[in-house]
């Protein structure tokens, strides 16, 4: 696209965007410009979306390029452009209702430019809801003289002018559109409204009424993609459009290994050669996640052969800390880590946390460290925010997160359709889908349906995957995938399992893990609550500590802050961690270690759960194999009540049937060296009971339930945001900030400006789950939560101090 000449005339002085501290104003002309250029980038990065194109007869990115060359141009009546130079209060209508009035003139093809007004209209708002923010709402029952008195006084000049500036930039950029008007036929500000309303109320009649999925698919598509070009030109973003994980990556990783003294192993060379979607079963240890991006390398070569896009890449994982360690090693395979990009909730975080380490040589901090604030992190808190600001609008080619983040895509509208369409044709891989519950896993398995129609590629990867969820996911695909099983690897064993008839709390275990600890090994035990791990501790720790001094016993749970938590972390890795020296010590656990940290210990004691949970505990000791067979001590379960359910829980937190189902497995096997294969085997028998169908009913029923719900989109342009706040408590929970800490948290909101501050402050956040928001105070000048709680930095939260029966107590399922 060559740039049209610079705008001069009654143009020049119209503006887009307001000045801010770090922005001069921006030209309005200059905006749409830049709107268009990031559309045609994004095409180019896209490539062809086959259901989209289908609907709109091929013509889907001139429709997106079109509206991002026309969404703003209603910001040119006088009570907006005051509006924009601080001149007076808000305006009070909608720009691009009025945006609208230039489309009769300048798309001669009447099926096209119903879909450019689409993307025009909803760039900002919902056609229609309930919610009062639709256009619908505002603007349906008015008359052209009612709308011409709403929109105020325009510049007849202005829009002469910016029509005839549309259409010479429109053929330039090689889109389909009418010969540059006469003098004599350009429109006036009359002109204009009328044309706005007459295609506004258009628009209204054609989408109050459902559509076909192929049709409403495209539509949020549309409507993504002309919102992302928004606010990539807004942010003055840039979209990679080069995906490192290529046809380039397997030399790489060849040299790299071969630098090592290995070659690639024969599931590796399997998966590099597997076209189409991919289920990998290999075990910890076997080059598994080398084995999928090698697949991943390939399906982005056929995906960009047949689409002209470049792909992205999508790694998931359930867990923060997992996600975070795969995206640094990521990025230390492809030689640089500014090309992989973090998706989750807090993202922000985890690059101000990489920085701070990096600046402190990746030193250890004190508990007593983090009750204060280092004025110095507001830089690296800026450069955080800029790095998770770029993840946001889609920068990266490569991405870790949750599934979460993609899912969010299904709630579709202004504020969340771009997901969709940066989820076009990609390439998904999808690891330790054992962590989620039935409900989530079920909602993940409709996403991967949505993913296949999108032109999407999928992997599943598991040490262990059961064929019930091997089925569930074949069912999601439609086809057939690659199944790659690693052969024997002649890998030794790495656990010998040992049963015990007593809970991990009988005074019988805390004596046998004393014996051990005196034989100077790594001892992880893993509860299956906070109130069970405390009392371990405090039980436990003082004899690791007499024996091995007082940096060798750590508790660990998920009730925490994240300052004090990154800290134990860190302190874990440094001396359980498979690359550190192997030393003596206690680490005292709940669910959180499951896969979240690179862990080695001698031996583990384990509360008994289902199989899953406690295969990825036994992945915790031993890791690598260098040692011989480890003892992996599984103790009896103890069934109670959960306050409010029904049924008998392992602990309180386990369903008595998987829990019971497993137990029995084990037991039979007490004594035996185990591998990953007898996992898969006793996943399988275990899925094959009653329990198992039951449960695959429960996730199908979510599977269908969640994409009748919301990836139908047969009212694509309707108000979906009374959904957002349920979508978000079943995903994210809710942070808190103990009482006692909040002087600490406002200094530190104080010490840089605005999101620089928040994300310093997020060090004295505690997660919590959505329901004990009722057990908290908001604090509105601060915009957090706050609790009365006991707390200590070497401990975790203890209580929190609630009304009656809304007290918390150690145990209790958080």
């Amino acid at each position: 696209m060559t740039a049209p000449a610079a705008v001069a005339g009654p143009l020049a002085a119209v503006l887009a965007k307001s000045a801010t501290s770090g922005r001069a104003a921006e030209q309005l002309t200059a905006h749409l410009e830049a709107t268009l250029r990031a559309a045609i980038r994004l095409r180019e990065r896209v490539g062809r979306i086959e259901v989209a194109e289908d609907v709109l007869a091929s013509h889907f990115w001139p429709a997106v390029e079109l509206s991002a060359l026309c969404h703003d141009g209603g910001k040119l009546p006088r009570g907006f452009q005051q509006m924009v130079r601080g001149r007076s209060r808000a305006w009070g209508e909608r720009h691009e209702v009025v945006s609208l009035g230039f489309l009769d003139s300048l798309v001669p093809d009447s099926r096209l430019r119903r879909w450019v007004a689409a993307g025009v209209a909803t760039h900002h708002r919902p056609l229609t809801g309930s919610s009062g923010r639709d256009l619908r709402l505002l603007y349906a029952d008015l008359t052209v003289a009612e709308l011409a008195a709403r929109i105020g006084p325009v510049d007849d000049q202005a829009v002469g002018a910016l029509q005839a500036w549309l259409h010479a930039t429109a053929a330039m950029a090689g889109l389909p559109t009418t010969a540059r008007p006469a003098a004599g036929g350009l429109l006036g500000a009359g002109d204009l409204v009328s044309h706005a309303h007459e295609t506004l109320n258009s628009l209204l009649r054609q989408w109050d009424r459902r559509v076909d999925r192929d049709q409403g698919l495209a539509a949020v598509l549309l409507q993504g993609a002309v919102t992302l070009s928004d606010h990539l030109a807004s942010a003055h973003g840039t979209l990679h459009t080069r995906q490192p994980l290529d046809h380039r990556f397997r030399p790489v990783l060849e040299r790299q290994m071969a630098d090592h003294g290995r070659m690639l192993r024969e599931h590796q060379i399997r998966a590099a050669a597997a076209s189409g979607d991919l289920l990998l079963r290999a075990p910890t240890g076997s080059g598994k996640t080398e084995a999928v991006l090698l697949w991943a390398a390939r399906q982005v070569g056929e995906i960009a052969e047949g689409t002209g896009g470049a792909p992205r890449v999508f790694f998931t994982l359930p867990y923060l800390a997992s996600i975070n360690a795969m995206a640094h090693r990521l990025g230390e395979l492809l030689g640089d880590q500014e090309l992989v990009g973090v998706a989750h909730s807090r993202a922000a975080s985890y690059h101000l946390a990489a920085a701070i380490r990096s600046a402190d040589g990746h030193g250890d901090q004190s508990a007593a460290d983090t009750e204060e604030v280092d004025p110095c992190r507001a830089d690296e808190a800026a450069k955080a925010l800029s790095r998770a600001a770029a993840t946001k609008l889609f920068r990266e080619s490569v991405r870790v997160g949750t599934p979460y983040q993609l899912l969010r895509g299904a709630l579709a509208g202004p504020a969340h359709s771009s997901l969709l369409v940066d989820a076009a044709n990609s390439v998904f891989i999808l690891d330790e889908l054992h962590a989620y519950d039935p409900r989530r896993l079920g909602y993940l398995l409709a996403a991967v349906r949505l993913w296949k129609r999108l032109g999407g590629r999928i992997a599943v990867v598991s040490a262990t995957l059961p064929e019930p969820l091997a089925d569930l996911f074949r069912d999601g695909l439609g086809a057939r995938p690659e199944v790659v099983d690693t052969p024997d690897l002649g890998l030794p064993a790495r656990h010998r399992l040992q049963i015990r008839a007593h809970h991990l709390t009988d005074p019988s275990a805390q004596e046998e893990i004393r014996r051990r600890i005196g034989h100077g090994e790594s001892v992880l035990v893993v509860a299956n609550n906070v109130a069970h791990a405390l009392a371990l501790f405090d039980d436990l720790a003082p004899h690791a500590r007499a024996r091995h001094g007082d940096d060798s016993a750590f508790l660990l749970h998920s009730r925490f802050t994240r300052a004090d938590r990154d800290r134990i972390e860190r302190s874990i890795l440094a001396r359980f961690g498979s690359t550190a020296e192997h030393r003596p010590g206690l680490l005292i656990a709940t669910q959180v270690c499951e896969v979240s940290l690179d862990l080695d210990l001698d031996v583990l004691f384990t509360a008994a759960a289902p199989l899953e949970a406690l295969l990825q505990r036994f992945g915790r000791v031993n890791r690598v194999g260098s040692r011989p067979p480890a003892d992996v001590i599984v103790h009896a379960p103890n069934w109670t009540r959960r306050r409010g359910q029904a049924g008998e829980f392992a602990d309180g937190v386990y369903l008595r049937e998987p829990v019971e189902a497993a137990w029995h497995h084990l037991m039979a096997h007490h004594g035996s060296l185990i591998s990953e294969a007898h996992g898969t085997r006793w996943l399988n028998a275990i899925y094959a009971t009653a329990w198992g169908a039951s449960w695959r009913e429960e996730v199908e029923d979510h599977r269908d339930a969640f994409e009748r719900a919301l990836l139908g989109f047969q009212r694509p342009f309707a108000d979906r945001s009374h959904l957002t706040e349920t979508f978000d408590e079943l995903f994210d929970g809710t942070e808190a900030v103990l009482e006692q800490d909040l002087d600490a948290y406002a200094e530190a909101l104080a010490q840089g400006t605005g999101a620089q501050g928040r994300l310093l402050a997020d060090n004295f956040l505690i997660p919590m789950p959505a329901w004990t928001a009722k057990l908290t105070r908001y604090e509105k000048s601060l915009n957090v939560r706050v609790i009365k709680g006991d707390y200590h930095p070497d401990r975790g939260l203890l209580a929190v101090h609630g009304e009656h029966r809304d007290t918390y107590r150690p145990g209790e399922v958080l």
